[in-house]
């Protein structure tokens, strides 16, 4: 369907409450009684906005109906501190990071904790992971025109995000198919302070967490997720909680790719007064996991409706869900799925477009149940409405069969017992760092196999620096 929302670009999905409010202010100057969320973390306005009214206001981007335009930056911020996180990635972290964009990117950009599950990892052009490294982060970049999602060679510095993201854009034109030819050009036209990665990354699963209502963060405070099924927040309610949140210092609000608000740091003395102010509006903070893990279009009366049918089926029949997710896409729109179980619209055959006939749909799940894998398998295809509920529960058997077990690997016959050997690497004394001559050193282009000895004398620590003859040999011990 045709988007018939403005999209006002939220860096990062996180913002002030008095920011907030002052979009629902523009939202209403506009005849709009609601705002809705997207989700890349933006705000959407779903009635026709008058340009004129934003105007005063430069510091939001508005992006037109029915317009391509910059891209919202997702951020995983609005995880940090309440669900598993990289000790180092702090919320300061995340917004260091999006102060160096100056202007919104044109590509997609990711920043996430792997260890958090609320925000996805890979929905992006260019999409950063924290590594174990503190402020070193893994880029997995997949441009609009690969077909495959490829590993940047090195680890990005926190201070260099920016830079590497306005640099590939500018790269754009040279059409590049090789994520080698995108480290060459931005090594030559950028001092950035990489590491060597010495381990792939390792994403641990975690079942979707529930993401709803009051809760408890450490010893004096708490956090508050706010979500409405039909995705339209209403603007009076949006400003009185906004003042509430200046009431209590409460200085960011964040916003879900689930479309949904998380209010963090809300005082123990006030949580009385928080409880008070949502139940005096009415406001239900404890829906059923089975309404929470869904992903739909937004402002899609469609999918909202198979929604609400499929929910009440797993109601009826009692199915436990928890850990799992689900999104209803359009088989006409190239999609980056980031749900566990994907149920997918066909497009009526080009012969009948004229006749009325019954929707079909496609059911696909990630290798695993993990959306992380990028790995979807087909279920079943071209199966009636009807047939949902029941395809659905069985996959949600399947997955609580296989949770917790170890993906099944290929059988190999016994290897014959190796014997251990060794091998000279060298060591930085300033920091420790290891050149291994078997790698090479890919921040640097030095070619795996290349010895120390044969080393330009120009060559130094990827990490701190120091020069060529600040490395002493060691033996390390392998098995060979």
């Amino acid at each position: 369907m045709e988007k018939t929302f403005s999209r006002i670009i939220i860096k990062g999905g996180v913002l002030s409450p008095a920011e907030l409010k002052e979009i629902v202010e523009l939202a209403e100057a506009s005849g709009s009684d609601s705002i809705s969320l997207g989700s890349r973390q933006d705000v959407l306005i779903t009635k026709a906005v008058d340009v004129e009214n934003f105007s005063e206001e430069d510091k939001y981007q508005i992006i037109p109906p029915n317009t391509d335009g910059a891209e919202n930056i997702v951020s995983s911020y609005v995880a940090a501190d309440i669900f598993p996180d990289t000790p180092w990635l702090t919320g300061d972290r995340y917004l260091y990071v999006l102060e160096q964009f100056r202007t919104p990117p044109d590509l997609k950009v990711n920043i996430t904790d792997p260890k958090q599950r609320v925000v996805p990892l890979f929905t992006g052009h260019l999409n950063f992971i924290a590594s174990e490294h503190e402020d070193y982060w893994y880029l997995y970049i997949r441009l609009p025109h690969w077909k495959e999602m490829q590993v940047y060679p090195a680890l990005i510095y926190t201070w260099d995000v920016g830079d590497i993201v306005y640099g590939i854009e500018e790269l754009l034109q040279e059409e590049p198919e090789e994520v080698e030819m995108i480290f060459n050009l931005l090594s030559d036209a950028l001092e950035t302070n990489n590491r060597t990665i010495d381990k792939s990354l390792e994403i641990p699963y975690r079942p979707f967490p529930y993401y709803e209502g009051m809760n408890k963060i450490g010893m004096d405070s708490y956090w508050l997720g706010l979500y409405w099924r039909n995705n339209k927040y209403y603007t009076s309610f949006l400003k009185a909680m906004c003042d509430l949140c200046a009431e209590c210092k409460i200085g960011k609000i964040s916003i879900t790719p689930w479309k949904s608000l998380i209010v963090k740091g809300i005082p123990k003395d006030a949580k009385l007064e928080w409880e008070k102010f949502l139940g005096k509006r009415g406001i239900n903070v404890r829906h059923s996991m089975l309404e929470l893990n869904w992903h739909i279009p937004v402002d899609n009366a469609e999918a909202l409706k198979l929604k609400k049918y499929l929910v009440s089926n797993f109601d009826q029949n009692d199915i436990s869900t928890y850990g799992l997710t689900f999104g209803i896409f359009d088989s006409t729109q190239e999609s980056n799925y980031f749900t566990a179980v994907v149920i997918e619209k066909n497009e009526a055959p080009q012969m009948l477009k004229d006749i009325r006939v019954r929707d079909t749909y496609n059911l696909l799940y990630a290798r695993n149940f993990d959306p992380n894998t990028r790995d979807y398998i087909m279920h079943v295809q071209d199966v009636d409405k009807v047939e949902l509920p029941g395809l659905l529960i069985e996959l949600s058997k399947m997955y609580f069969d296989q949770l917790g077990e170890e993906e099944e690997k290929p059988k190999r016959k016994p290897e014959p017992k190796k014997e251990k050997t060794s091998n000279e690497i060298w060591q930085c004394k300033a920091c420790l760092s290891v050149y291994d001559p078997e790698f090479g050193d890919v921040t640097q282009a030095v070619s795996p196999g290349t010895n120390f000895q044969d080393l330009p004398e120009t060559y130094n620590c990827p990490l701190c620096e120091a020069s060529k003859s600040e490395f002493e040999k060691r033996v390390q011990e392998k098995v060979g």
